[in-house]
């Protein structure tokens, strides 16, 4: 997409992106978003470095009958982030939406399993081996090797409280199972470290001994160099992601979010719950069991505090202890 002479300035942004390791498809998304919102101001005539409130207030108009409320505030995140580089940089004189009103999101609060839901879900996979155990007793077959890797995932991505994108791309060098502990790559590929406890420990350590080796054989017996999903791969072509489809090959998100979405149905969990309600439950729980605000922003990987409070507003035994505890009249008896 091309904005004619104002290329260099978003060039200049977009190289600002690739210096702080944002990834790829945020660089795409702000080069797609940004490029259009230039486009649209050169076709009106206006130029970019101070257009009028008219011409904001159409542009605002423009998106608001193609997009949806939560893509407009994406797509006016990441012009504003441009202007307000344009202006560090002295390429324009400062942020020209800043004097303009723009749509607010509500704020929703995140679901949340409770506990009872997490271990319906567990027991979905208990299921699963069962059943596998009954059609192959003795024997690790397929079934057996996917519900030991669905155990392992659901453990890890609840312990851990990942991110789907963490899940997928976290690699066997990563895991240290004897601390309980696996590195990843978050947000801006900033690497930090997850802890494991011991139910999550275990479920990896049976997946890597007994369920993982046999989804590997498979990969290896099909066509060589067949990888499928994109992931890196080890000595002897052999994908050094932790978690693998019934291929041998790197299980990515959409698939990750198939077989979680696949035991949600199976425990009997509502529409909606998906791999980021476990982070939301991970964070939401450790709360309710007195961890500090600023461990849980450390393990979820947020850079900003004001990000993780909003699990003080989903915790319902924090807001509880908070009001016995504050208001004047909460913990007198009845007849007082």
């Amino acid at each position: 997409m091309s904005a004619g002479p104002v290329d260099p300035a978003l060039e200049r942004f977009l190289r600002g992106l690739d210096a702080r390791d944002a990834s790829e498809h945020t660089r795409r998304s702000y080069n797609s978003t940004i490029g259009a919102y230039l486009d649209w101001l050169a076709a009106r005539g206006a130029d970019w470095r101070a257009p009028s409130r008219a011409d904001l207030r159409a542009y605002l108009a423009h998106l608001g009958g193609r997009c949806a409320r939560s893509s407009v505030a994406q797509r006016l995140a990441a012009i504003r982030s441009f202007h307000r580089y344009a202006a560090r940089e002295g390429l324009a004189a400062g942020d020209p939406w800043g004097a303009i009103a723009t749509p607010r999101l509500p704020r929703r609060l995140p679901r949340v399993l409770e506990l009872d839901q997490v271990e319906r879900l567990l027991a979905a996979v208990d299921a699963e081996l069962a059943a596998a155990d009954l059609v192959a007793p003795n024997r690790i077959d397929l079934a057996t090797a996917l519900a030991l890797r669905d155990r392992a995932l659901v453990e890890t991505a609840y312990a851990a409280g990942l991110r789907i994108s963490e899940l997928a791309s976290a690699d066997l060098a990563s895991l240290e199972l004897r601390r309980g502990e696996i590195r990843v790559l978050g947000k801006g590929r900033k690497e930090r470290i997850g802890l494991i406890g011991r139910p999550a420990r275990a479920a990896l350590a049976a997946y890597l001994e007994d369920g993982r080796p046999i989804l590997v054989a498979r990969g290896a017996s099909g066509p060589v160099g067949a990888s499928g999903s994109g992931g890196a791969l080890g000595r002897d072509d052999e994908p050094v992601e932790i978690f693998l489809n019934h291929l041998g090959r790197p299980l990515g998100v959409r698939g990750l979010r198939y077989r979680l979405d696949l035991l949600r149905r199976r425990a009997g969990l509502p529409d909606g719950v998906s791999p980021h309600t476990l982070r939301h439950s991970f964070a939401t729980h450790l709360l309710d069991g007195g961890a500090d605000l600023r461990v849980v922003q450390e393990l979820l990987g947020h850079e900003s505090l004001a990000t993780t409070q909003v699990y003080t507003h989903v915790s319902p035994a924090r807001l509880r202890a908070a009001y016995r505890g504050a208001h004047p009249r909460a913990a007198r008896p009845a007849g007082d």
